[in-house]
């Protein structure tokens, strides 16, 4: 039970698989960037789930995934074309498989309902014409009994009755099918094995059907030395002697088609009653030439190349093995691992780089000059513990393809209730990031979607009356900048409606009545909790909840998100992420007695403040002059609680760095140690939450230093 558990897991995770490719090459059909190995893809995507779920016994999911399979093989074949409305209907179809796999796996309620209205249509549309099931089945015959004989209506005693067969007549009836002798080829790939398939189930299968003569061919089989135990080095001829159609015969390989080569030919019938007469022969050719007595039958050439081949049969083979192991050992690329053993490498991992720090430590502290073998063998050291670090993230690593792809169905799913036409249009899908950070973008990007496709975009008519296509553009990017991952959600639709975003601000007690607010402040006012545009409660939007919850999530993960709007043109929201939740290159700095780190990523620049440069602005703030423009002072320590005064300006450092609306602030402290590379501990999980405190850390002398959260920071100071 346990390894059929096992294997059906595994099965699961492939559907994973399947099901993104398979919404991969229908968006890519939608978008036109297709070719017919695309299409292909999309088949085997839905043959392959259809297959191994008839293996377990999902009959609902094997139903539903043969039509779809049906539906799909009539655009292979070019019967039908994939036009807009039957495109939109596959990708429906794609998210009822989805479902079904979901339901297959976890259980729970299935709108079966949507199921068979889904399935109805995907039946319509592989008919000819798009006739719905019920008229095209063909009419039923009329009831008619013929009688045994007909008589032809003589007066005389000695007529001979008629006998009339109309079967024969009407064509009705099975004609009998006869014996058939089918010669099948069948060689299996590594991948049928590796997805639990035998091929002697198959070869069971072929016997069932008539005589079969069944031959293997083992000379592919390498040394035991050379063998790789997942390869498929066997291969099988069958001569097939029965009364089925060669239909039938390539079904029983109908699940594993494409994890094997198969090929069914029918041998010519030979006619009983043939005789060979063979052809006169000519009286006119000429004579064939005698051999001279003297001279070999066979040249000497071809007499000492043959020695040769036969006195060297074992220098041959490996070589001939090795050849032909080496398919199935490029085609081992990938291997499954439980996350909790890369969870384990990861902790080990940041183990080994907190222990680096202590050894790098001590050799300080004990005065051992740094270009001593010692120092030297510890430099050498650090270095290969970032090379595993990192490689060790890069195992972590995931592409954000299936959270974009999964924003497509949240696009079709809001579209259709709002009533709107919208088109996601993704870019850098292969942009990698931490699998934790993945895993927790899922919810946000949902919320950011259903609002841009609800408020952002308009509907079909006014943007019509706007001069704007009636397909609203919702695009998501990611790419990589400076350590981290960008994400931006936009939409070509009105842009933010600022005076009735401080409208409802101000009635909703947000801020005060008066109060002069930048684009910039005001766009910001949509992260308040509870706050909402929406004139009407819908299954959508209009309950107060979503972009607050953003922000917070968004925060959570160490990021920043901000927001830029056109009137006119549409509104972009610009996520800033971390690659990894488990290490982070940090400055180390001190403030009133205590070692706190400062992310890297936030910083802009170090700078030490002089007399003309800083001022006062009311009764306690200060800001400094850089550049032509000011910038706000904060002092750490008194916002931390460090220190009841702050500190002098002109005796600190000066640390800019850039908030999450891309705002300036100083960061005041009293030295900075140096760059380091320190392991995330979460401090919210072990001790509590903490304003101004992302994290912890334990530095190389054991100490543990807290990880600031430059954003709540300078926050915190305009309040």
């Amino acid at each position: 039970m346990d390894t059929m558990a096992a294997i059906k897991q595994t099965f699961f995770q492939e559907c994973e698989e399947q099901l993104a490719e398979l919404e991969t090459g229908l968006l890519a059909i939608e978008s036109e960037e297709h070719d017919t190995d695309t299409i292909n893809a999309v088949f085997r995507a839905v043959h392959s789930i259809k297959g191994g779920a008839g293996a377990f016994g999902l009959e609902e999911l094997v139903r539903f995934a043969h039509t779809f399979e049906t539906t799909l093989d009539l655009v292979r074949s070019g019967q039908i074309q994939p036009d807009a409305g039957l495109l939109k209907l596959m990708l429906r179809s794609s998210d009822i498989l989805a479902d079904l796999v979901r339901f297959s796996r976890d259980g729970g309620e299935m709108d079966e309902s949507r199921v068979s209205q889904i399935h109805e249509e995907l039946t319509r549309a592989a008919q000819p014409g798009g006739t719905p099931a019920a008229s095209a089945a063909p009419a039923a015959a009329p009831s008619f009994t013929p009688p045994a004989a007909f008589d032809a209506g003589s007066d005389d005693d000695d007529f001979v009755p008629i006998t009339i067969n109309f079967d024969d007549i009407l064509g009705g009836g099975e004609p009998a099918v006869e014996e058939q002798v089918f010669v099948v080829s069948f060689r299996p790939k590594p991948e049928l094995y590796a997805k639990a398939n035998d091929a002697i189930k198959l070869l069971r299968e072929i016997r069932a059907l008539g005589d079969a003569d069944v031959a293997c061919d083992i000379s592919e089989v390498p040394l035991l030395t050379e063998l790789d135990p997942e390869g498929a080095y066997l291969s099988w001829t069958i001569r097939l002697g029965s009364d089925v159609t060669e239909a039938q015969v390539r079904e029983v390989f109908e699940f594993v088609e494409f994890d094997c080569d198969v090929s069914v030919t029918a041998e010519p019938k030979v006619d009983p009653n043939f005789e060979f007469v063979p052809a006169p022969v000519a009286e006119t050719r000429e004579p064939v030439p005698a051999l001279a007595d003297d001279g070999p039958l066979i040249p000497e050439s071809v007499l000492a190349k043959i020695a040769q081949v036969n006195a060297e049969p074992a220098k041959a083979s490996p070589a001939a093995a090795a050849n032909q192991a080496q398919p199935a050992q490029q085609a081992q690329t990938t291997i499954r691992v439980d996350l909790d053993r890369v969870d384990r490498l990861i902790d080990l991992v940041g183990e080994l780089v907190i222990n680096q720090s202590m050894l790098s430590q001590r050799v300080t502290e004990a005065g051992i000059a740094r270009l001593s073998e010692v120092a030297v063998g510890l430099d050498d050291l650090e270095q290969l513990t970032r090379e595993i670090q990192d490689s060790v993230m890069a195992i972590r690593a995931q592409p954000v393809r299936p959270i974009f792809q999964r924003m497509s169905r949240v696009v079709r799913e809001v579209a259709d209730m709002v009533g709107k036409s919208v088109r996601l249009v993704t870019e850098g899908e292969n942009c990698e990031v931490d699998k934790t950070v993945i895993e927790r973008l899922a919810d946000p990007l949902t919320h950011m979607i259903r609002n841009a496709v609800d408020h952002g975009l308009e509907k079909p008519e006014d943007r019509i009356k706007a001069g704007k296509p009636e397909q609203g553009v919702v695009r998501m990017t990611a790419a990589h900048r400076s350590g981290r991952v960008i994400i931006e959600v936009s939409d070509d639709g009105a842009g933010i409606n600022r005076a009735r975003v401080k409208e409802i601000a101000i009635k909703r007690g947000v801020i005060e009545p008066g109060v002069p607010l930048s684009d910039s402040e005001i766009d910001d006012l949509i992260f308040a909790p509870g706050f909402s545009t929406a004139s009407t409660v819908s299954d959508v939007s209009g309950r107060g909840v979503g972009m607050d919850v953003v922000k917070r999530s968004i925060q959570a993960l160490g990021g920043r998100i901000s927001i830029s709007s056109k009137p006119g043109q549409g509104t972009t929201f610009t996520l800033s992420l971390p690659l990894t939740l488990a290490v982070l290159d940090g400055m180390v700095v001190t403030v009133a007695g205590q070692t706190l780190v400062v992310p890297l990523t936030a910083i802009v620049e170090t700078l030490q403040p002089k007399g003309p440069e800083v001022h006062g602005l009311g009764e306690r703030a200060k800001v400094i002059a850089i550049r032509g423009s000011f910038i706000p002072l904060i002092d750490v320590g008194y916002k931390l609680g460090y220190r009841y005064e702050e500190a002098d300006p002109l005796n600190s450092v000066a640390i800019m760095v850039e908030s999450e609306n891309r705002a300036q602030s100083a960061l005041m402290v009293d030295g900075i140690i140096g760059q380091q590379q320190v392991v995330i501990k979460s401090l919210e999980t072990n001790y509590g939450q903490v304003f101004g405190v992302a994290a912890a850390t334990i530095l190389g002398d054991g100490r543990v230093a807290v990880i600031l959260d430059v954003d709540a920071i300078v926050a915190g100071n305009r309040s």
